[in-house]
């Protein structure tokens, strides 16, 4: 009979697969939230857009297909988004840093 830890290697095998697509799209979708960054600066605009996260939650649960539930990937999408701001505003800053130089 198989040890338990040799019963769940692939499947852990598979969940450090899946982590690392799920790094890879985290990664993607910050260098496009750093150009959001940039433009919001550039005109002005408020890193913090209620109305588009809504719709963001709004797109995300819509089409979620499950098994985790839409609650559940709503707290994971305002996780991500709360992360996605910060890296705005710390952009803002080094670039507001550099000007002021």
């Amino acid at each position: 009979m198989a040890a338990p830890e040799d019963l769940l290697k692939p499947y852990r095998d598979e969940i450090d697969r899946i982590d690392l697509g799920i790094l890879a799209l985290l990664n993607e979708r910050t260098t496009v939230v750093q150009e959001i960054g940039r433009v919001k600066q550039e005109n002005n605009m408020a890193i913090y857009e209620p109305k588009r996260e809504d719709k963001v939650y709004e797109n995300v649960t819509r089409n979620n297909a499950g098994p985790l539930p839409d609650d559940a990937v709503k707290r994971v999408f305002e996780r991500i988004m709360d992360e996605m701001r910060s890296v705005q505003r710390n952009r803002m800053q080094q670039q507001n840093n550099k000007e002021s130089k």
